[in-house]
């Protein structure tokens, strides 16, 4: 069954090709729509492989936001960390003057 075409409709079919178009014609025929399918399926394929090229372009963006908002949200600890060190050194500093005065 080719596109819910029985056996006998195809055959009906290439009857009257035949007798339209005559016993020369039909390879010149069926060869440029051999041709014409190929290239509508290749123009298919191609277009599917940039579908596919798109979908992981756009997973490797997302990915690529996800781990640079992981890596701003650790940096951002570190800051607080590193200010909180700066604080404890100016505090340790402060007494230690303190003490060499008394």
């Amino acid at each position: 069954m080719f596109l819910f075409i029985g056996t006998p409709e195809l055959v009906l079919v290439f009857v009257v090709a035949l007798l339209i178009f005559g016993p020369e014609q039909i390879p010149h025929i069926a060869r440029n729509l051999g041709k014409g399918i190929r290239m509508l399926r290749d123009g298919m394929n191609e277009a599917k492989r940039e579908i596919y090229k798109e979908a992981a372009v756009r997973e490797l963006d997302r990915s690529l936001k996800e781990e640079k908002e992981k890596l701003e949200k650790e940096l951002k600890g570190v800051r607080k960390v590193m200010n909180v060190s700066e604080e404890i050194s100016e505090i340790a500093g402060e007494i230690k003057g303190r003490v060499k005065r008394k």
